[in-house]
Parts: C-alpha cells; structure tokens; sequence
C-alpha cells in the first residue's frame, strides 16, 4: 500500500517532526484543506477541533482519526499562528513542503475550506467531510471508518 504521505515528515502542532507511517498507520485521515485568512475556515475549523476532542478523548479506545491540515496560508508564521489560535493537537504538512500543490491537484481542491476524508492510501472516502460533520456529528465518523476498511473494533 502506497501512503498518503510516504518519505515526507509532518509537524505537530508544537513543532516536533512525526513520522507520517507510524502517526496514520490504521487510522481514517482527514486532510483539511484550510488557512488562517479564510473566514469560512475560521468558523469550520473550531468545530472540526470539538469533533476531533470527542473522537480521540471521550471514546474508548480512541478512535482511529487523525487530522493533516494542508495549509493555504501566506507564511509559516500565519499557518503556525493558526494552528496555535485555532487548531486541535493534530499534524500538519510543513509549510515550505511543495507536496500541498500536488495533493491540491490530486483531491481537486478548488476552494477552501475542505476536509477529504481519505483512507491511509489516500483514497477518497468522502470529499464532503466538512458538510458530514456538520449535519451527522460524532456519526459519521462510523460510516468513514466502515468504508475504510480497518480492522479493529471501535464501537462509540
């Protein structure tokens, strides 16, 4: 299986390096196409974050999600502004990492923001995220993880 991220690293959000195999391994991932200027950004990503709070620390085990924000932002300082201000304990892609047009083109990010929800291969489960998480909730996570086809038995 070829990883999403395969050979590159990502950043948490306090700036220590993650090994994308190891941090996405069995898990649902969901790329969050996003950046600190954009205001419709600015009202989905608090929401996103409670949805990724519930998943990881109210269900037991955690769930297996993990968030990579690919940011859009004009800088590192304002995608590292973000992620402090506004986003949950999830990783990112590097800043300077020219991947982010590729995975831009690869997943038709044609406004932002955008939550693919990809399998660790990179294969779409849903591309409208966002817009699930919003009507469903906690829920959807349930319909993700089924098409996801990871072997491990969550129940919330």
């Amino acid at each position: 299986t070829m990883d999403v991220f395969s050979g590159r690293l990502l950043v948490s959000r306090d700036g220590r390096s993650v090994d994308p195999e190891e941090a996405l391994q069995n898990k649902v991932v969901g790329l969050y196409f996003s950046a600190g200027w954009c205001s419709p950004c600015r009202d989905f990503t608090p929401v996103l974050c409670d949805f990724y709070t519930e998943l990881l620390e109210e269900t037991e085990p955690p769930a297996p999600f993990e968030v990579v924000f690919i940011s859009s932002d004009h800088s590192a300082e304002e995608m590292l502004g973000y992620m402090h201000a506004m986003h949950g304990d999830w990783l990112a892609l590097p800043f300077h990492d020219p991947y982010k047009h590729d995975l831009k083109k690869k997943y038709n990010i044609t406004a932002i923001p955008k939550l693919v929800i990809v399998k660790q291969t990179g294969e779409v489960i849903t591309d409208k995220g966002r817009k699930q998480i919003r009507d469903k909730g906690r829920s959807c996570f349930r319909n993700w993880l089924e098409s996801a086809d990871i072997f491990q038995n969550f129940s919330s």
